[in-house]
C-alpha cells in the first residue's frame, strides 16, 4: 500500500511597496519554501497569511493597515513584517489579533513566527526550491537588491529611521545570485539598493572574489552575464548623480549596460533642494546629462519630482519646469508633498495649501507629457530591441524598450508578434507612438 505524504502547511503572501520590499518577500517565501510550506495564491487556501507592509508615506501606511485588515477578515491568522512593522503599537492597537510583527528585513523573525503559527511538516522525498529562489515577479526579469539602508538624511524621508544606514552586500554574492537568477531564465536584471551609487562605501570598496565593492565594477561583472547571441540586460535604479556615475555611461556605449539610468532628482529650485536637504548642483547636472548623451545617445533618464515641498514658491516652481524644458527627461514621475511621520520637513514653515500643490502637479504632469510625447514621437520609423513580457491570444504582444523599467515605464504594443514568449528580445520596428507608448511590430 503506497505512503500518503502529510500535505505541508500553506502560506499567503501580500507584499506592498517599492521592489526592495519585493526581494525581501521573495527571501522569506524562498526560506520557506525551502523548509517545507506550500505557497497559496489566496486567502481560503492558507495556513497563515503574511502581510510585508510599506511604511514610507502616511498614505502607504493606510494601504498597509487595510491590507492588513482585509487579511484579518479573509483568513484570519495573520503575520505582518516589513517597513510598518517598527510601528507595532499602531498596528496591534488597530488589529491586536494580529499573530506576529516584525520590521524590514528581519528574515529569520518572519520564519520563526511562520513556524509557530504553522509548524511545518518534514518531507525528505521533495525538493521544494529552485536553484534561483522563489520568484514574486515573471521568470524573464528580476530585481537584485545590493545594499540595504542609506547614508542620506532627506527633510522629508524616514527611510534611515526604518532601514539604517548604508550596508553593501558583497559584490561576489551578488554576482553569484545574478548568475543563478540568469541560469534560471531571467534576460534582465533590475539593480536596486536606497541609494545604488554609494555602494561599497561602507567597505571602503574593498575586493572580493576578484570584484571591487564599487558601483562600476560590479555594472560590469554584472554587464558580463550575457553575449551578443544571449543577451541580458541589467539597469540601474535608484542612482544618485554622484560624479562616479560617469564612469557607467561607457559602459552602456559598450552594450554591458541597458542604457538606461533612473536618478531621484526630487526637485532643481536650489532654494528647495537646500530645504529638502539635497545637494544643490542642477546647473552642472544639466551640463552632465548633455556629456551623457554625447556618449550614450540612447540613453534613457528616469526621475521622480516633489511638488509642493514647504517653502516652495511659484518661482522656484517654475525654475523646476524649466530645468524640465532644459533636461528633456525620458520618463518622470511627479508627487505631491504629504507629510510623513518623523520626517523634518513636517517642521518646516511656509506648508503649500494642498489645492496649490494639486494645481502644480497637474502643470509638471502637462509639461512632462508633452516631454515624453515629443521624445517617443522621434522613435518612430526606428528598429529598437524589446524584451517580451506578454503574448496574447490574438497574435499581439505587450513588450518594453529598453527605455522602459516593468510596472513605472511605458509599453511597446505588438501587432503581428508571431511565436514569441515572455523573455525574448526581439528588434521591434516602432510605427507610431503617444504620450507614453510605443506600437510597432517584429521586424
Amino acid at each position: 500500500m503506497a505512503t500518503k505524504l502529510p500535505l505541508p502547511p500553506k502560506v499567503g503572501m501580500v507584499s506592498l511597496g517599492c521592489p526592495k520590499a519585493l526581494v525581501d518577500s521573495e527571501r522569506i517565501l524562498t526560506k520557506l519554501r525551502a523548509d517545507g510550506y506550500g505557497l497559496s495564491p489566496d486567502y481560503a487556501g492558507a495556513d497563515v497569511v503574511l502581510v510585508n507592509t510599506c511604511g514610507f508615506l502616511d498614505s502607504a501606511k493606510e494601504e498597509s493597515l487595510e491590507a492588513i485588515g482585509e487579511a484579518i477578515a479573509e483568513n484570519g491568522r495573520v503575520i505582518v513584517t516589513g517597513c510598518m512593522g517598527n510601528e507595532a503599537d499602531a498596528i496591534r492597537a488597530r488589529f491586536p489579533q494580529v499573530l506576529a510583527i516584525s520590521g524590514p528585513h528581519q528574515y529569520e523573525e518572519v520564519v520563526s513566527a511562520v513556524h509557530e503559527a504553522a509548524p511545518p511538516v518534514p518531507n525528505a522525498f521533495v525538493d521544494l526550491v529552485p536553484e534561483a529562489g522563489l520568484k514574486l515577479t515573471p521568470r524573464h526579469y528580476s530585481y537584485l537588491k545590493i545594499s540595504e539602508g542609506c547614508n542620506h538624511r532627506c527633510a522629508f524621508c524616514i527611510i534611515p529611521s526604518i532601514r539604517g544606514d548604508l550596508v553593501s552586500r558583497r559584490p561576489d554574492a551578488i554576482v553569484r545570485e545574478a548568475e543563478k537568477l540568469v541560469a534560471a531564465g531571467t534576460r534582465e536584471l533590475l539593480v536596486i539598493s536606497q541609494d545604488t551609487s554609494a555602494y561599497g562605501v561602507d567597505m571602503k570598496h574593498a575586493e572580493w572574489g576578484g570584484i571591487r565593492a564599487h558601483m562600476t565594477d560590479l555594472a560590469r561583472a554584472l554587464g558580463g552575464l550575457g553575449s551578443a547571441a544571449d543577451p541580458v540586460w541589467v539597469r540601474l535604479h535608484y542612482v544618485y548623480p554622484y560624479p562616479h556615475v560617469d564612469q557607467v555611461i561607457p559602459l552602456m556605449a559598450e552594450g554591458l549596460l541597458t542604457p538606461y539610468l533612473d536618478i531621484p532628482f526630487q526637485h532643481a529650485a536650489p532654494s528647495v533642494l537646500k530645504a529638502m536637504k539635497r545637494p544643490a548642483n542642477e546647473a552642472k547636472v544639466l551640463e552632465r546629462i548633455k556629456s551623457w548623451r554625447a556618449i550614450a545617445p540612447d540613453i534613457a533618464i528616469r526621475s521622480s519630482f516633489v511638488v509642493g515641498f514647504p517653502g516652495e514658491t511659484e518661482a522656484d516652481f517654475q525654475y523646476l519646469l524649466d530645468w524640465l524644458d532644459e533636461a528633456q527627461l525620458d520618463r518622470v514621475g511627479a508627487f505631491r508633498f504629504e507629510p510623513v511621520e518623523g520626517a523634518a520637513a513636517n517642521a518646516l514653515p511656509d506648508q503649500v495649501p494642498e489645492e496649490v500643490k494639486e494645481e502644480r502637479y497637474q502643470r509638471i504632469m502637462e509639461k512632462t507629457a508633452a516631454i515624453s510625447a515629443a521624445k517617443l514621437a522621434a522613435k518612430v520609423g526606428r528598429t529598437l530591441p524589446c524584451i517580451i513580457d506578454e503574448v496574447d491570444e490574438d497574435g499581439g504582444a505587450n513588450a518594453r524598450s529598453q527605455a522602459d523599467a516593468p510596472e513605472i515605464d511605458g509599453t511597446v504594443f505588438l501587432r503581428d508578434a508571431g511565436p514569441l514568449n515572455p523573455g525574448d528580445i526581439v528588434p521591434v520596428l516602432i510605427e507610431d507612438a503617444d504620450e507614453h507608448d510605443l506600437y510597432g511590430v517584429p521586424a
